[in-house]
């Protein structure tokens, strides 16, 4: 591949000064919002430089080229936003995702109106000369266990009710799967990437047989002794632990809470079923044989619906 010609790079990073902070052997748990080992990964001048040039198969080499810069107040529900960067005339918003989130397309949309709001003068807006903005492009990295394509893409229209015809504003969001053997050209272009999918499974491996302290603090000293994330790991062990053991209890809550939101859809429509049978006049035993309650928990539940 032909080596691009290096160009000033713009980043605009969603952290505060606080994520700069050196790590203490105690670990600062009172933040007002999470980081995560994506985001102090990543926010490496040089680590970000290889991720832009894996997804976009660009060459760029020089990484006093990226120059990064604060973005303030871009926090949803306690977790920053991840990365957003220009890069000649495009906006690039990186996101990390450990539980699937169809809703990304709307946060995007959010996120990136905050941006255009910092690049526009708002008194040209009134002019009548064109605002040029930055084209811009939205990913995720995606390394949960409810999906396993290598890559899909989610659209703000799905969110739009009784829509017809073509969506007047329209978002597409891209979603890598970053997990152990998804996207394995992506990973040969960017080893931090590759190690980092490898820690994330040892973290989930050790899980299953140890209590979670323990094997993120196992997983960690395996990834040094092999040489994954070695020099990251050793300089940054106790934030990382500390990081990833909410991570990965956040991942569980996630997905618990999904279980319990689809189990209580599949109740109510159950009970939807159970009302409709009996007003339609079916015995209480047929309607026990088609939904798998008790005669005995069905007739209470008629009761209950004061039938």
């Amino acid at each position: 591949m032909a080596k691009r010609k290096d160009r000033k790079v713009v980043v605009r990073k969603n952290y505060t000064a606080d994520s700069k902070r050196k790590v203490n052997k105690t670990v600062k748990a009172n933040r007002k919002y999470k980081d995560t080992v994506f985001r102090m990964l990543f926010s490496d001048r040089n680590n970000l430089l290889s991720l832009y040039n894996a997804v976009n198969g660009s060459n760029y080499e020089d990484p006093d080229a990226l120059e990064i810069v604060t973005l303030e107040n871009a926090v949803y529900m306690g977790m920053k936003n991840d990365l957003a960067f220009i890069v000649d005339t495009g906006l690039f918003l990186y996101e990390h995702q450990s539980t699937y989130n169809p809703n990304m397309p709307l946060r995007d949309l959010f996120y990136i109106s905050g941006e255009y709001q910092k690049l526009v003068n708002h008194k040209s807006l009134y002019s009548s000369v064109l605002q040029k903005l930055p084209a811009p492009n939205f990913i995720v990295f995606y390394n949960g266990s409810e999906r396993e394509e290598d890559c899909w893409t989610n659209y703000l229209s799905e969110s739009y009710e009784n829509l017809a015809g073509e969506p007047n504003l329209e978002l597409k969001v891209l979603t890598l799967n970053i997990n152990e053997g998804h996207n394995p050209e992506l990973m040969e272009q960017c080893q931090i990437l590759r190690e980092y999918a490898q820690y994330v499974a040892k973290v989930r491996e050790y899980a299953r047989e140890a209590d979670l302290d323990t094997a993120v603090e196992q997983a960690v000293n395996d990834c040094i002794q092999n040489g994954i994330l070695a020099e990251f790991l050793r300089k940054n062990k106790s934030e990382v632990i500390a990081m990833s053991i909410f991570e990965y209890d956040k991942e569980e809550e996630e997905r618990k809470l999904r279980e319990a939101e689809y189990e209580a859809g599949y109740n109510s429509g159950k009970r939807e079923i159970i009302r409709l049978m009996y007003n339609a006049g079916e015995s209480v035993e047929k309607i026990s044989k088609y939904t798998g309650y008790e005669v005995e928990e069905l007739e209470n539940l008629l009761k209950e619906f004061r039938i």
